[in-house]
């Protein structure tokens, strides 16, 4: 465990009325501390409840370099946009880790950069797992890069790992982290919508489906919640499948 938990100031918040600071998660007079007790911590939450903008903050507030592509239009001319960061403070185990932060979003870009860069220097690709990720599929170069980065003692912020990886390859990465936790070099703070990840085995789970954000148990959250009755759903026969195997015994 290299972070103990982070304090979001809600009440220093310049104001309410722009993103990040008008998201209703954060729409409180009062700050809100959240403490870190596993080494593996899961945010989720509905599209636009927050994770990943609070994932971005403590990033960066933990002296993360963060690539990102650049802005290409005017639509995205926010000043507050990053502001979130000068409004969260973190708490240290022992001192400061190197880290970093995963956006599947951005990954392909990203990829391409260090592509380029070790091919001017060779050397680099064992940090990431020692192939040319934009020779590999979306998913494969998720999980290359994955097994390569995670073999270094680090802080790991990950924004939606599960976007190119199909369950398979889903649990292929939570096979990763036990390995990587086993070792007890890492700690990981992970946004997600995967019911696989959410399932990793004692994690901590933070839920940003509430008014304010909460710990819960995995059975507990919405994702789950919608999984299991979509599935009972889909295994539960209909009347139409029911005249369907009649007919069909009445062909025989």
């Amino acid at each position: 465990m290299y972070l103990n938990g982070v304090t979001i100031h809600c009440d220093r918040f310049p104001n309410h009325n722009f993103f990040p600071f008008s998201l209703p998660i954060f729409r409180r007079r009062a700050p809100q501390d959240l403490s870190f007790h596993r080494p593996v911590v899961l945010f989720v939450g509905e599209n636009g409840s927050g994770k990943s903008t609070l994932l971005d903050a403590m990033a960066r507030r933990c002296g993360i370099q963060i690539w990102d592509k650049p802005r290409r239009h005017l639509a995205h001319n926010n000043p507050f946009e990053t502001e979130l960061k000068d409004y969260v403070t973190v708490s240290w185990a022992s001192g400061h880790v190197p880290g970093s932060l995963f956006r599947a979003e951005t990954f392909r870009d990203f990829a391409d950069f260090i592509d380029d860069v070790a091919l001017c220097d060779p050397g680099r690709l064992q940090y990431h797992g020692g192939r040319i990720l934009s020779m590999l599929s979306h998913g494969q170069g998720f999980l290359t890069y994955f097994r390569g980065r995670f073999r270094m003692k680090g802080l790991y912020f990950l924004d939606e790992p599960e976007a190119a990886l199909s369950p398979a390859s889903q649990l292929e990465l939570v096979a990763c982290l036990q390995q990587v936790e086993a070792a007890g070099q890492a700690q990981f703070i992970i946004a997600t919508h995967s019911p696989i990840l959410l399932a990793y085995p004692l994690a901590q789970i933070l839920s940003f489906d509430q008014a304010t954000i909460e710990e819960v148990a995995y059975q507990d959250t919405q994702h789950f919640k919608i999984y299991r009755q979509f599935f009972m759903d889909r295994a539960a026969p209909t009347s139409r499948d029911e005249e369907r195997r009649v007919h069909a015994r009445a062909i025989v």
